[in-house]
């Protein structure tokens, strides 16, 4: 793994320098803004608009219900986030040349892929952890104290589940060697998971098999965890992102640049 350290703090560097770090930090915080405040007032939004016409009950809205909010908006907002951070990681180097040149130096190609897998986890960290915090501010202005510590590990599951996605943008990236085929594949894996996630035996093992343990445990809720559930989830999730990293390493490293 020669010239790790190196490459990863020419990634970060990167990541600040063209602004992704602060457009992906500044989505997520969005987002972590939106969910508490969706949760909140979409009763009364949908009274407002509907009248009297709203005939189905609606839930009282809580910190579980902004929770969730976060977690879908997360899912969806945030999986494409992580794959267009992931998506030209690898091939946009290779069009540009670039990976050659860094390669002549002495820099092995498993520190290259490494320092930037390391480079999309540590931006997805700060981003999530930044928008989660922000939820969890908004949710207890609005909702009433909610402790911290229960939050932090939900930043943790739902980090977890983005890198998921990125390891999985960042294979087809290295494989194809293109920024299109690698967005593309990534957003296929995307629907396609989810869709697998609908059946019950599957979900326990792909990264939908941490929402609810990630919503428990914000809430404080630890003695209501399947910790069976959660550690075939935790299992899952790993060996998607240990497999995306091996198949990444093994075709690059065949690759002619």
């Amino acid at each position: 793994m020669s010239g790790f350290g190196v490459l990863l703090r020419k990634e970060l560097a990167e990541a600040w320098r063209t602004r992704r770090l602060p457009a992906v930090a500044l989505l997520f915080v969005a987002v972590g803004i939106v969910s508490p405040l969706t949760a909140r007032y979409l009763n009364e939004i949908l009274g407002a608009a509907l009248g009297g016409d709203l005939s189905i009950p609606l839930p009282e809205p809580s910190a579980a219900t902004a929770l969730e909010q976060l977690q879908k908006n997360l899912g969806q907002l945030g999986a494409l986030a992580a794959i267009a951070l992931a998506m030209g990681s690898v091939s946009g180097e290779l069009d540009h040349g670039t990976a050659a040149l860094v390669l002549a130096q002495p820099v092995t190609r498993p520190a290259f892929l490494a320092a930037k897998l390391a480079g999309i986890a540590i931006v997805l960290g700060i981003c999530t952890l930044a928008g989660v915090a922000v939820a969890w501010v908004y949710t207890v202005v609005l909702f009433g104290g909610v402790a911290p510590a229960g939050w932090v590990g939900f930043a943790v599951l739902a980090w977890l589940t983005l890198l998921t996605w990125a390891a999985l943008a960042f294979l087809a990236s290295a494989a194809t060697g293109s920024t299109m085929a690698a967005a593309g594949i990534g957003f296929v894996a995307l629907v396609v998971i989810s869709l697998l996630a609908v059946i019950p035996a599957l979900d326990r093992w792909l990264p939908s098999g941490l929402s609810v343990p990630a919503t428990l445990v914000a809430l404080g809720q630890t003695g209501s965890i399947d910790g069976a559930h959660l550690a075939t989830a935790l299992a899952g999730t790993v060996a998607i992102i240990a497999l995306s990293v091996a198949g990444a390493m093994l075709a690059f490293g065949r690759r002619e640049l």
